[in-house]
C-alpha cells in the first residue's frame, strides 16, 4: 500500500503519467495499474478518467491528503529506526528563498560538523515552491517569509528580521549617501528578482506605496546575476539584508539603508506541522533554536 501511495504522490507532483512513471523508475502501465489497484482497494475513483491526466477527483484529493501523512510517517519511522542503529544518515533537503541564502551557513555549518553522516541539499526556491515542496514531501525544511497568510498551516521558527538597502557600485553617485527613501530608490535604473519571488512582491508593494509603479529595467531569479549588473555601475538593486553584522553589502558593493519608511519582514524556518518530525529534521530544528539572535541576525 505505501509503495502505491508513493507513486500517487509522484503523479501529484508531475501531473503527468509518463513523467511520474519516469521519476519513479517504472513504466507508465505499471503506474496506471498501481493507481487502479488503489482505486479498487478504496472503492473510489482517484484520478479523472481521460486519455491524458486531467486531475484528481474530490475523493482523490482526500486520498492524496492521507497519502502525504502515511508516507511521511512511514519515512519517519524508517529514518528513526535506522538512526538508532547507525546515527543520522540520509539527505536533509532545505528549500531557501534567494535572499536568505547568505544566512543559511549559520545553521548548516554547525549542523554538518555535528552530524557527519548526513548529506545536505540546499536548493534556491520561491516561497510558493517551498510550500508546495513541503506539502509533497520533496523538501524537509524551508527558509522563507513567515509573517504571511501563506505559512499559517505550517510550523515556523523565527530566525531574523529582513531589512532593505539599495545596493550600488562603489563609484556610483549615491555611494556616499547614509540612507535613501523608497521613492528615490524607485526612480533609479533597477534590476530586481523576478515576479514569482516573494521578495520581489514585497519590494513592488513598498515601491507602489511610495508612488513608484514603473517596472525594473532587468529581472533575474539569480542574486549573483543582479550583483554582476550592479557592479557595472549602470544599475542598482534593492537587497534584503539581516540586522547587526549581517547588515552588510555583498563583496564590492555599497549598501545604503532604505528609510521613509524603514521596513522589516520576518524570515524563519518553515516545516510541516506534525509530530514527530523525522529525526534529521528534529535535529536541525533543535540546533536552530539554540542559535543566539546575534548569530542569526
Amino acid at each position: 500500500m505505501i509503495d502505491k501511495l508513493e507513486l500517487l504522490l509522484a503523479l501529484s507532483r508531475e501531473r503527468h503519467f509518463g513523467r511520474a512513471a519516469e521519476t519513479c523508475g517504472i513504466s507508465q502501465p505499471t503506474l496506471s495499474s498501481a493507481v487502479k489497484s488503489l482505486e479498487d482497494q478504496l472503492g473510489v475513483l482517484i484520478v479523472e478518467r481521460g486519455s491524458r491526466f486531467r486531475g484528481f477527483t474530490p475523493e482523490g484529493e482526500r486520498v492524496l491528503d492521507w497519502a502525504r501523512r502515511i508516507v511521511s510517517d512511514a519515512r519517519t519511522m524508517r529514518q528513526e529506526i535506522d538512526g538508532l542503529k547507525r546515527g543520522l544518515t540520509g539527505t536533509l533537503t532545505i528549500g531557501v528563498i534567494p535572499t536568505a541564502l547568505p544566512f543559511v551557513p549559520d545553521m548548516t555549518l554547525p549542523f554538518m560538523a555535528k552530524h557527519t553522516g548526513l548529506h545536505l541539499s540546499i536548493v534556491s526556491m520561491s516561497t510558493n515552491t517551498i510550500l508546495s515542496g513541503l506539502d509533497n514531501l520533496e523538501i524537509d525544511i524551508g527558509v522563507t517569509y513567515i509573517g504571511t497568510d501563506l505559512v499559517q498551516r505550517f510550523q515556523t521558527v523565527s530566525l531574523y528580521a529582513e531589512h532593505y538597502a539599495l545596493l550600488v557600485a562603489p563609484g556610483h553617485p549615491l555611494a556616499e549617501r547614509k540612507d535613501i527613501s523608497w521613492t528615490e530608490a524607485g526612480r533609479l535604473p533597477l534590476c530586481l528578482l523576478t515576479g514569482d519571488m516573494q521578495n520581489r512582491r514585497i519590494i513592488d508593494r513598498h515601491l507602489y506605496d511610495a508612488g513608484i509603479e514603473s517596472p525594473p529595467m532587468l529581472e533575474s531569479n539569480s542574486m549573483t546575476m543582479l550583483h554582476v549588473h550592479v557592479r557595472s555601475g549602470l544599475f542598482a538593486t534593492i537587497a534584503a539584508l539581516g540586522t547587526g553584522e549581517r547588515f552588510a553589502a555583498p563583496m564590492e558593493l555599497v549598501a545604503i539603508p532604505i528609510v521613509a519608511p524603514a521596513v522589516t519582514h520576518e524570515i524563519g524556518l518553515v516545516l510541516k506541522a506534525r509530530e514527530p518530525h523525522p529525526p534529521h529534521v528534529s535535529a536541525f530544528l533543535a540546533m536552530a533554536r539554540k542559535l543566539t539572535p546575534p548569530a542569526l541576525a
